[in-house]
């Protein structure tokens, strides 16, 4: 049985519910001879990955939903096989070449390079390239991305690259510029209710405003988290109230329960194990700007307003070092150490000045 998340995705550019205008554009683009390399940036749960299919679909038609799984195997220079899950139809694949780490670079030579040399079997109809969908472009190093930009090149007759990134900061300059950027901003509040009603209506359910308003603000903008409470709330309790609990995350509060024993004691061997929380997050898929920025917010909630200013500080710059490092468990871990000295320092202070 499908999520709601899924089962109500639209499946056509003229059936999204929000940034209509962006979808005749697409619709347009598509009809166009010279379709170029794309790439659709927003944060997490505006809907890129959404717009990404219907635009297949608009191009190739229903056979783009005929997926089937795969598991690529890739030499690294090293002799070292390094194994790739992809999701792929007869026009195109999607895969994230971030999952291979710091041999992100041969995933990405060597999979473009497969499929540019396969040509259709079918071309009646159809396009006369192949479209490969690359997620968290913005996650892979520069390295790769260099890579990247030179295959872009060499194989633009029989392939087409869609990227999709939350940031085109960390995206090189030069893959940006052989790109036609297609910002997808996340819905308004007042869109995410009007989606969560459509919803409901679809699993004949009734849902208050009130209902509605408050998953919308708790969601932080994130259409696919609102759909996903609204469904956490369904097997929860229904008929709805307007009042009734919205269950929040897993993570979001084992992440609080973090915070807060890093509030309470301020150790070697508390950070060990604090340390191995974060890793538990890590491994259960929790992106790590998600985790440093639930980490802070939580953390500076009891704080005072020098002790935030600290805090912010430090969390900017560590976030930074993680964004040019590979290990984003040190730089967390190395964060949390500094938030302890300065807080144990607080704390000092203030038994201080009572005396």
């Amino acid at each position: 049985m499908a999520l709601w998340v899924d089962k109500h995705r639209p499946r056509d550019l003229s059936k999204l519910d929000y940034h209509k205008v962006q979808a005749d554009q697409l619709k347009n683009l598509c009809k166009e001879g010279d379709f170029p390399h794309l790439m659709f940036y927003g944060p997490s749960g505006a809907g890129k990955k959404t717009r990404i299919m219907c635009l297949l679909r608009e191009l190739y038609g229903g056979g783009v939903e005929r997926l089937r799984n795969e598991t690529m195997t890739f030499t690294t220079p090293s002799n070292r096989k390094v194994e790739i899950m992809t999701v792929s139809s007869n026009y195109h694949m999607e895969v994230n070449p971030s999952d291979a780490g710091i041999y992100d670079r041969v995933v990405v030579v060597d999979l473009i390079k497969q499929v540019a040399q396969t040509h259709q079997i079918d071309t009646a109809g159809q396009r006369e390239f192949k479209v490969i969908v690359l997620s968290e472009v913005d996650e892979l190093t520069k390295d790769a991305q260099h890579a990247l930009r030179r295959t872009m090149e060499k194989y633009v007759a029989t392939c087409r690259i869609i990227l999709s990134v939350n940031s085109t900061s960390r995206v090189i300059p030069a893959i940006r510029s052989r790109c036609l950027g297609i910002r997808v901003a996340a819905p308004t509040e007042e869109e995410i209710v009007s989606i969560l009603q459509f919803t409901c209506k679809k699993e004949s359910l009734h849902i208050p405003e009130g209902l509605a308003q408050r998953i919308a603000q708790q969601c932080d903008r994130n259409l696919r988290r609102a759909i996903l409470m609204l469904e956490a709330c369904k097997v929860q309790q229904y008929p709805f109230t307007i009042n009734q609990e919205i269950t929040e995350l897993d993570w979001q509060m084992y992440l609080r329960e973090t915070a807060n024993q890093i509030m309470l004691e301020q150790t070697p061997a508390k950070l060990e194990k604090i340390r191995e929380r974060l890793y538990e997050l890590l491994s259960q898929g929790v992106p790590p700007d998600m985790i440093f920025k639930g980490l802070v917010q939580n953390l500076v909630l009891n704080c005072d307003m020098e002790l935030k200013a600290k805090t912010l500080q430090f969390a900017a710059s560590y976030e930074h070092r993680m964004h040019n490092g590979s290990k984003h468990i040190f730089h967390l871990e190395a964060f949390v150490a500094q938030f302890m000295n300065i807080y144990k320092k607080y704390l000092a202070d203030m038994v201080m000045d009572d005396f």
